[in-house]
């Protein structure tokens, strides 16, 4: 069976989030290709119960593997877990060990079967950097994750919705730690990285626009030399490799100028600067994409919001964006 004939696996996130009732309404909503949760049978089935949706959808257990759903099944939520249960009371909206614990679970779980070409993507509800601390587990965030499990060296993370791209070359960092992590190496490889994005996303011959480390671009040198030292020369290497790449341009007007259609794709220098832009025109429509994993891989554009958890008012539309993106970025695997 090809990787594309897999399900999709989708990772529950941090139980204790709106993870649980993200997921329980979109299969009830009916998914277009097979697809299968790593996560909490008894939570999944306590959110569906809550939600009063358990007349329209029946969540049921995958014992062995694989076997995996190889056929959409509509009204039907199969569940894989090697980790333990989690407890029937555990404190919706709260901050959880065991919950943290457990989001990592799944996502090992699911990285390692799309590793052994048993998924065709994975789709990643949210889970909460506190509560994987809480349980001893160091990491930023999912990208971190990914790479380390994958042994991936050449990643990069990439905001998306239906107006703008965006690729970073720095990630999870401390802003006064920015200025050393931009190196030419970084930047060429975030500009390699963001080609490889687009044609995924089915664009040919993709305009990549690079955005300045400080204001105006720094402004040949005055506000800064990053422009000039590091990140003008890589994109002058990139273009030398046939890359259709250019800038540094101010980071106040590149991404308007991205949005009306100049660009395909820009690469930011750090989290804010790429992040706020893409969240501004609203996170329900937002996909974060780690680019350069062995397979496709996709996530909400927001946390566990702990503030709405429980109450039936979370809004599935990202991690539904999430899905359809990783069906067509794994259109060719």
């Amino acid at each position: 069976m090809t990787r594309r004939a897999q399900p999709v696996g989708f990772t529950m996130g941090d139980a204790a989030g709106i993870g649980p009732e993200l997921l329980v309404k979109a299969f009830a909503t009916g998914l277009p290709h097979p697809a299968l949760v790593y996560g909490d049978l008894g939570i999944l089935r306590q959110t569906c119960l809550r939600l009063g949706l358990d007349q329209r959808l029946r969540i049921e257990p995958i014992e062995h593997e694989p076997p995996a759903p190889s056929t959409p099944e509509q009204g039907v939520m199969r569940v894989r877990n090697r980790w333990r249960a989690l407890p029937a009371d555990l404190p919706i909206g709260h901050l959880s060990a065991e919950a943290g614990q457990g989001a990592y679970e799944y996502l090992c779980h699911a990285i390692d079967d799309a590793k052994a070409g048993r998924l065709r993507a994975v789709v990643t509800a949210p889970l909460n950097k506190l509560a994987m601390q809480a349980a001893g587990l160091d990491f930023p965030g999912h990208t971190e994750i990914l790479a380390s499990r994958t042994g991936t060296e050449k990643f990069a993370m990439m905001l998306a919705n239906p107006e703008l791209r965006v690729i970073l070359v720095t990630i999870h960092l401390a802003l006064a730690e920015v200025p050393a992590a931009i190196t030419l190496e970084a930047e060429l490889q975030t500009i390699s990285l963001a080609q490889d994005a687009c044609r995924m996303a089915g664009i040919a011959h993709p305009r990549i626009a690079v955005a300045g480390l400080n204001p105006h671009a720094g402004e040949g040198g005055r506000f800064g030399d990053e422009e000039v030292r590091v990140i003008a020369p890589a994109i002058a290497q990139a273009r030398a490799q046939g890359m259709d790449v250019t800038g540094p341009w101010p980071g106040d007007t590149i991404f308007m100028r991205a949005r009306r259609g100049e660009f395909d794709i820009v690469v930011a220098q750090y989290h804010d600067q790429g992040l706020i832009p893409v969240k501004y025109l609203g996170v329900e429509q937002g996909v974060n994409v780690t680019v350069g994993l062995p397979f496709v891989r996709t996530s909400v554009d927001h946390g566990t919001a702990f503030d709405i958890a429980g109450q039936g008012i979370a809004d599935p539309a990202s991690l539904l964006a999430a899905y359809q993106m990783a069906l067509r970025m794994s259109q060719g695997v």
